[in-house]
């Protein structure tokens, strides 16, 4: 493995994500730590307050791995985690079929490299979490696996549907079977492919929930990292944060308010990730995971109206029936949990952005947003091809026929956009006298002599198109080179956003992501830049 970076001005990410990491003091107002400037971390994390129900989330924790049936990955993480001074880095992700895309790996990664940096400069326990987002209940979001083709992105997809409730209780049914075959087939057999699929099938087995499979696999990835597993779909998890709950509906106009205070500065110059609803409850039932709504004092259930005293007692009696939405979420973990700082993608440091005043209303502190490393694998084919090629990296992000284009134009004696951008300048130059002579003697013939011109240049157009088809014909072989690297490192954006880790498992073997963490820990974890990883 090689390693170098690249600017991410260079490639597809927000204004607001590109802002964090290259100028910090753009954004600070709102966000409570800057993730770069190690004294202000160290301030922040002297001001995390005392923890006083470690054991009773040590206890809860415990029946919740027993629960998944990953008890066994997680007794040494869990043993660190109940010392009286453990802190915890947390990340998070939906329980995308087998790991999801690569950013899951890069978020665990990130996550276990800084809680070992902060555990040695703190001298103190720091254990890395992964919290399930457990309570979701987008099933399609979680149900495809994307591979790269000749073309671009495959994308694969279990034919299950879900039923409305968190996915993390979506039983898995037979068609698991189909969609390993499909993946069989897709992938080359190596001599890594029986292990990898034995690792799959030993999680995701037919019977069981998709929280259960979800939380199996990356434990058996991470385990040797002490990678803790937590969530909140847990009835003694949710008992610890009835009074989270309470907040939420006793403050529910002040906590809009804030929120979209705060949404609307940030849509001056950035952009909202989450549009903010008159309530951040859910409750789950049998009919699945239904959204709350108020009518001012009023909550609404469906058609069902409850009071805000009604409510408050339901959550008394029965916490387990509320599920938080994605503002509340970070706030029941950072309940939960110690934290010193989250993991977050582009996407979530976007609504940690809407959240500052919020986390306020809890008392609360928000944790570190720290952006998760970001990186493009490179197979060793791939860059013997791309070592031939006039693109950088990033130049991949473009449309392939403006990359077929430019390549025709760089590789070519004639400047085929000269050619006709000067023609058509000609054109536009010896027609004004004319134009005007025609118009002066009829000005009625203004509507045909535009419709001379634009037929010139719709003309002009198509040629230039079957020019640089004819050109294109020519170059084919290092054209389809293009194709496949960007097939590759840009199938349908992003290759982190798009791929599965299975894919790269299947070619360089399970121990992948064993090598990376190595490699990127010889040197300080560079949060600022892209990585460009040669495999």
């Amino acid at each position: 493995m090689e390693k170098s970076t690249c600017s991410f001005s260079k490639l597809p990410f927000s204004k607001l994500f590109s802002t964090y990491v290259h100028d910090f003091s753009r954004v600070k107002d709102f966000f409570s730590t800057n993730p770069f400037d190690e004294l202000e971390i160290a301030n922040r994390i002297s001001r995390i307050s005392d923890y006083s129900n470690r054991s009773q989330v040590v206890n809860a924790l415990n029946i919740f791995h027993q629960n998944l049936g990953i008890s066994h990955h997680q007794q040494n993480p869990l043993l660190k985690f109940s010392d009286s001074d453990a802190l915890v880095m947390v990340t998070g992700q939906q329980l995308g079929i087998y790991g999801g895309p690569l950013f899951t790996i890069y978020k665990t990664i990130t996550t276990i490299l800084l809680a070992r940096k902060w555990e040695k400069k703190l001298n103190r326990p720091v254990v890395p979490v992964f919290w399930l987002a457990d309570e979701d209940h987008d099933f399609e979001e979680i149900a495809s696996v994307g591979l790269p083709g000749s073309d671009g992105k495959i994308n694969m997809q279990i034919s299950q549907q879900g039923k409305g409730i968190p996915v993390s209780e979506e039983i898995i049914d037979p068609s698991i079977s189909s969609l390993n075959e499909s993946l069989k087939s897709a992938l080359q057999q190596t001599e890594f492919s029986n292990k990898l699929w034995e690792s799959l099938e030993n999680s995701y087995q037919e019977g069981i929930t998709h929280g259960a499979a979800f939380a199996n696999l990356l434990s058996s990835w991470f385990s040797d990292y002490g990678l803790l597993i937590a969530g909140s779909n847990e009835k003694n998890l949710k008992s610890l944060v009835k009074e989270t709950f309470k907040i939420s509906v006793k403050k529910a106009d002040l906590i809009h308010q804030v929120l979209e205070s705060q949404s609307l500065n940030l849509e001056n110059e950035f952009h909202r990730q989450v549009i903010v609803n008159d309530s951040n409850l859910f409750f789950l039932s049998e009919n699945g995971r239904t959204k709350f709504h108020r009518n001012k004092k009023e909550w609404l259930l469906n058609d069902i109206s409850f009071s805000e005293d009604k409510i408050i007692s339901l959550i008394d009696l029965t916490p387990e029936k509320f599920s938080p939405n994605v503002f509340l979420r970070p706030i029941i973990q950072d309940v939960l949990l110690p934290t010193i700082g989250y993991i977050a993608g582009p996407g979530e440091l976007a609504y940690y952005a809407q959240m500052k005043g919020y986390y306020e209303q809890f008392d609360m502190e928000m944790p570190i947003i720290f952006p998760r490393m970001s990186a493009t694998l490179i197979e060793n084919g791939i860059n013997r091809i791309m070592e031939k090629l006039p693109f950088e990296l990033c130049s991949y992000n473009q449309r392939i026929e403006d990359l077929e284009s430019k390549y025709i134009e760089l590789n070519s004696n004639i400047n085929i956009d000269k050619i006709f951008n000067d023609w058509t300048s000609s054109v536009n130059t010896i027609s004004k006298k004319p134009i005007f002579q025609t118009q002066e003697i009829d000005p009625s013939l203004k509507g045909v002599i535009g419709k001379l011109m634009n037929g010139f240049e719709n003309e002009r157009a198509k040629l230039k198109g079957r020019v640089i088809k004819s050109l294109k014909q020519q170059e084919e072989t290092q054209l389809k080179r293009i194709a496949r690297v960007k097939a590759q490192i840009f199938p349908a954006g992003l290759q982190e956003r798009e791929i599965s880790p299975i894919y790269f498992m299947n070619k360089f073997g399970m121990d992948i992501w064993d090598q990376l963490l190595y490699e990127l820990q010889k040197d300080e974890l560079d949060l600022k830049r892209h990585y460009v990883i040669q495999l």
